[in-house]
């Protein structure tokens, strides 16, 4: 994410995270007021079932959460093989870099069969560590450079844009998204009213912090340029001049405790959340013969289609495609929480207005990026996004004759 920003943004890239945590707090306001109202372990599903009931609207803005979760997980899964592959001869990145991700993919699998208990607290005493760890990466890198931030300029002839920044606030959106994962823990957390929302702040707070510092100690350590030609593994690279011989494995080490840790939490979200809408008939669902509950089933399905990306897609691609999907889905959010449900849950409507507006500058200008880049990714968010709203829109209408038929 830092290189892929930096990219974008050049040499102000580390100010990029700080707005895109501005923006994530207006999105953030939404979702923390429909938690403290309807905690549920359902999460932002059960949210635009109260927001739009039981419809196509529903069942496609949740499928649109779920697959950006479902694009991050294999975001996450290639970024552990690249650092993994720091260690060794980069030669052999092709088909290494997507069988490392499916392999911690497929450990993530196995840890989320187990308890709810014990995911909770391997997640937890990791995600501590981790973050213990990033923080003391970004001091370090920091006190080397004294404190600087002497950025060297980008050999590209042409600054930024200003639609170029706005996309890569887009990204730095994407990065903060994570948050949406705790709204899934309102059957279990004490006190859900309250402490849901307590949550969502304290999470999208650290990583505001822990971002700028990252993208601070990178920025004092490497020109744009080297940035860019190491954007998918800028912290390894940064690391050398920081922490000398040591320096790549103690980065490698902290790349592979965060993505465990991040896919775990994210897996575990997408399938209770896929699980509740199969529960409520809003999605189709196929035993295929598997054994155990429904949520082990959307478990399979999310883990399964996470390795299909991360073995088709590259990072850039993956990271674009996810942040179109959610950015579609908050809009949509936002858009129902003020017509319908702001004076229930005590929401201030402009604030919500605002979070509309900020999500659509930056949806249509990193579209608008993409368009002249990537086109073929536009392709495949619109294809996709229209075969979500049509497959939704025949099965319940399928569903609604059944049940008409049965009575």
């Amino acid at each position: 994410m830092l290189g892929q920003v930096a990219e974008l943004s050049g040499s102000f890239f580390p100010l990029m995270f700080i707005i895109g945590g501005i923006i994530t707090g207006f999105s953030a306001y939404s979702y923390i007021k429909m938690s403290n109202k309807f905690p549920s372990a359902g999460g932002i599903g059960m949210f635009f079932v109260k927001l739009y009931g039981k419809g196509t609207i529903t069942a496609s803005a949740s499928l649109l959460l779920a697959f950006s979760m479902v694009i991050n997980q294999s975001l996450v899964a290639r970024t552990f093989g690249t650092y993994t592959l720091q260690l060794f001869d980069r030669d052999q990145e092709g088909y290494l870099i997507p069988l490392l991700g499916v392999l911690l993919l497929a450990i993530a699998f196995i840890i989320n069969i187990l308890s709810n208990k014990f995911i909770e607290t391997f997640t937890s005493l990791v995600s501590l560590l981790k973050i213990l760890g990033l923080v003391l990466f970004s001091i370090v890198g920091l006190s080397v450079s004294n404190f600087s931030f002497n950025v060297a300029e980008s050999t590209a002839s042409v600054d930024p844009s200003i639609i170029e920044y706005i996309g890569a606030i887009a990204l730095t959106i994407l990065a903060f998204k994570g948050f949406t994962t705790i709204t899934n823990s309102g059957s279990e957390i004490k006190n859900p009213h309250r402490n849901v929302g307590i949550a969502i702040i304290i999470s999208i707070s650290i990583c505001v912090i822990v971002y700028v510092l990252l993208a601070w100690a990178v920025a004092s350590n490497l020109s744009i340029t080297e940035i860019i030609n190491a954007k998918d593994y800028a912290l390894a690279e940064a690391a050398k001049p920081a922490f000398g011989v040591y320096g790549l494995w103690f980065t490698v080490g902290l790349a592979i405790i965060a993505t465990i840790t991040g896919i775990i939490a994210s897996v575990f979200a997408v399938s209770r959340m896929l699980a509740m809408l199969t529960d409520m008939h809003l999605i189709p669902h196929k035993h295929f013969g598997m054994p155990g509950n429904i949520q082990k089933h959307t478990l399979v399905y999310t883990i399964v289609i996470a390795m299909a990306l991360t073995i088709l897609f590259d990072l850039s691609r993956i990271a674009s495609l996810g942040a179109i999907y959610y950015l579609i889905m908050d809009i949509i959010f936002h858009w129902g929480v003020f017509r319908r449900l702001h004076k229930k849950i005590n929401a201030n409507p402009y604030i919500v207005l605002f979070a509309i507006f900020f999500d659509t500058i930056v949806l249509l200008a990193f579209i608008w990026i993409k368009v002249s880049t990537d086109l073929l990714l536009i392709g495949v968010a619109i294809v996709s996004i229209l075969l979500i709203l049509i497959v939704e829109k025949f099965f319940l209408g399928a569903i609604s004759t059944e049940e008409k038929q049965n009575t």
